[in-house]
């Protein structure tokens, strides 16, 4: 385990707080808290931020997410326990988040706007890439979850 670096937010708190209202607005998108949930769960461990996976995982359960999704999310294409529309979004989380590797393929692009009107793929859009920036800030600095 590493030690932490830095303290983003002692260090730059602008800069962390104009991320935090970012993060507001996504919250308060209209998009399903637990859809929200399980899109930054789901990037967090691609990007294997401990920090991330461990804050999102709690605020799942305490929202009454089951534990058998959570489980499971990192495969979920050979679960059934998603819906299509958590399926969408989940592909194009990973699209998103691996972008250097899939480019957003019109596949992923096309199952979205099946499920998601063009606001929304526009307010997901914009929490995978918030989802995505915390869990940098986080790697990067190797900021460290709680033990509980």
């Amino acid at each position: 385990m590493s030690q932490a670096r830095l303290n983003p937010h002692s260090a730059a708190p602008n800069a962390v707080n104009a991320m935090l209202e970012l993060s507001k607005f996504v919250e308060n998108s209209g998009l399903e808290r637990s859809l929200l949930e399980l899109v930054k769960i789901r990037a967090s461990q691609i990007n294997g931020c401990a920090y991330c996976i461990h804050m999102h995982v709690k605020d799942a359960r305490k929202h009454g997410e089951p534990e058998m999704r959570l489980h499971l999310l990192a495969a979920w294409r050979e679960s059934p326990l998603y819906s299509a529309r958590e399926r969408a979004a989940l592909a194009w989380t990973e699209a998103l988040t691996r972008l250097p590797d899939t480019a957003a393929p019109d596949a992923d692009y096309n199952e979205l706007s099946q499920h998601f009107s063009q606001e929304e793929q526009v307010h997901l859009t914009l929490a995978i890439t918030v989802i995505n920036s915390w869990n940098r800030i986080a790697v990067g600095f190797r900021s460290q979850h709680s033990q509980e």
